[in-house]
């Protein structure tokens, strides 16, 4: 199966309290996306900033995505 679209991303970012630039750290994600895909890389994203994610990552992502079949 090849991507058709990718529909929307949420990152989740580990982050001290006060922090607030969660979407520039996501910025990167967004845009190797973009590399890697194209134009079916373009996607609305959200960013939220929270105490801990498992095994100790610093940003986990979830995606939506629309596959050819």
């Amino acid at each position: 199966m090849i991507l058709r679209d990718l529909i929307t991303v949420t990152g989740y970012v580990h982050s001290a309290p006060g922090f607030i630039d969660q979407p520039k750290i996501l910025n990167g994600a967004s845009d190797l996306l973009i590399d890697i895909f194209g134009e079916a890389g373009r996607h609305v994203r959200s960013a939220v900033g929270v105490n801990e994610l498992p095994l100790g990552a610093s940003v986990e992502l979830d995606m939506i995505v629309q596959l050819k079949q």
